[in-house]
């Protein structure tokens, strides 16, 4: 059974980002993976450029989830 063009690309997309994302979290230090994060979603706003392409607002998301994630649950750790 094969699925339509656009699932499967759908699915190559969220692959592709979940690569970058691992190796973002394991090579860029915690506090600049926010600034990085911030980095690609002001470039992907711009996206209509040639260089720059409204991929990166997702993959910026995610790069900054990375330490908002970790935040989140420190927060909650000392609340308790």
């Amino acid at each position: 059974m094969t699925q339509p063009a656009d699932r499967q690309g759908q699915k190559t997309m969220r692959m592709r980002i979940r690569r970058w994302l691992v190796r973002i979290n394991r090579s860029v230090p915690p506090g600049l993976r926010v600034v990085v994060g911030l980095l690609l979603i002001v470039g992907g706003i711009f996206g209509f450029l040639p260089v720059l392409g409204f991929w990166m607002i997702p993959l910026g998301i995610g790069v900054a989830w990375l330490d908002l994630r970790a935040l989140c649950r420190l927060r909650k750790t000392r609340q308790r």
